[in-house]
């Protein structure tokens, strides 16, 4: 791992390093050509009137030359040929301004130009180049736990450094045969659960943190390797009032006006493990609506709110074996997640042969950060449960894992 992670370590600061000296000596290119054109902007723009001043005046000494050749001329003729040219000469010079010329500016009224240079930015790169990346030996943070789900993994991570105060995580994850990670969370929680994780498939997960006002995320943490050997919770398809998502972990009661409980694909929930509902988007509540697992599947009834089923109802109200109890849970609402966690108490059997074993079950039902606990009893045991919903408003969506 040392070397490994130090070979990577030189390979992205040399690569970084050759990026930032591209990326300024482009920045340098462009800044250049800027003030180069702003100095032949310059040039052009103010030598152009003493260009026009410099040909007027050359053009009035060629006229003048021109009649001081004419001038000498006459002079040189005969009588009668000499008035003549010099009737010519005189009306020509009455019409040409020879002291007309141009104001020639002063050099202090004409741009001198120049270029200013602050040296001072280059201390200013220089002190932040100096202070530009740095190396560490270990990540401020690591994962802890990777525990499996149906069709999920909750990944837990921990702060390993006294020093560093974090204010957001960020959670990448892939499959072992990938090599691009995704991110899955950036936030303040420590934890949380990657869903549409496929069974018995490796995942890598790593973590990493950004310091309190700080823009850039913290090195990595040394990547984590896990899997779920748990088959995903699935709902039933092809149930008439409930669309489900492509994965079959989302359902969505729709406008069909059946009715009924909607259950799982398979008893695939056993004792000891957390079975996870999250309500996604609500509807119309009815005290009838319920969320809840069951012995086995009954067809006919409009609710688990029946024998051998406890529940929640959208209300808060909880059922045991249709039974309501004195205890009550807070009122399901859009984002709020419900936990069944049950757990084999004991095996007992009656003096009545004709009813058969108790099965005895400890429920433990949360929401919103409340929970009540109960006993369950069951006509005969269950190495499984099924899970159920059934909602008679359309609107509840609901994600199971």
């Amino acid at each position: 791992q040392i070397k490994e992670s130090a070979s990577q370590t030189r390979d992205v600061l040399k690569q970084h390093f050759n990026d930032l000296k591209g990326t300024l000596e482009k920045l340098l290119d462009e800044r250049l050509v800027t003030l180069l054109q702003e100095v032949d902007t310059i040039e052009q723009e103010t030598i152009k009137p003493l260009d026009d001043c410099q040909k007027l005046i050359e053009h009035g000494v060629n006229t003048a030359e021109d009649l001081v050749r004419e001038g000498e001329i006459a002079i040189l003729g005969g009588v009668g040929e000499q008035n003549e040219k010099l009737w010519s000469f005189t009306k020509k010079a009455s019409h040409i301004q020879l002291d007309s010329l141009p104001e020639v500016p002063l050099l202090v009224d004409v741009p001198c130009l120049s270029a200013q240079l602050d040296d001072s930015v280059l201390n200013i790169v220089k002190d932040h180049i100096f202070k530009h990346g740095t190396v560490a030996s270990r990540p401020p943070v690591q994962i802890e736990e990777l525990i499996e789900k149906p069709g999920g993994i909750i990944v837990r991570w921990c702060k390993v450094d006294d020093d560093f105060t974090a204010q957001d995580y960020r959670l990448q994850f892939r499959k072992c045969t990938s090599n691009h990670f995704e991110d899955v969370y950036v936030g303040s929680e420590t934890e949380f659960i990657v869903l549409h994780i496929d069974p018995n498939v490796d995942y890598q997960f790593r973590v990493c943190a950004r310091g309190d006002g700080r823009q850039e995320w913290s090195p990595w943490s040394v990547p984590q390797t896990g899997h779920s050997t748990l088959v995903p919770h699935e709902w039933t398809a092809g149930f008439e009032g409930y669309s489900l998502s492509s994965r079959r972990n989302i359902a969505l009661r729709n406008d069909a006006e059946s009715s009924g409980v909607l259950y799982s694909s398979a008893p695939t929930y056993f004792c000891g493990q957390t079975l996870t509902f999250r309500v996604e988007t609500v509807g119309q509540p009815d005290r009838r609506d319920s969320i809840g697992v069951c012995a086995e599947k009954q067809n006919g009834y409009d609710s688990l709110q029946r024998d051998q089923a406890v529940c929640i109802s959208t209300n808060g109200a909880v059922f045991v074996n249709g039974k309501e109890m004195t205890n009550q849970l807070p009122a399901v609402t859009s984002g709020s997640t419900v936990t069944f966690d049950i757990e084999a108490v004991t095996l007992g059997t009656t003096t009545n042969n004709n009813e058969g074993g108790n099965f005895k079950l400890r429920v433990t039902i949360s929401s919103n950060n409340r929970e009540v606990v109960f006993d369950w009893l069951l006509d005969q045991s269950c190495g499984s449960l099924y899970f159920g919903c059934s909602f008679f408003y359309p609107g509840w969506k609901v994600l199971v894992f």
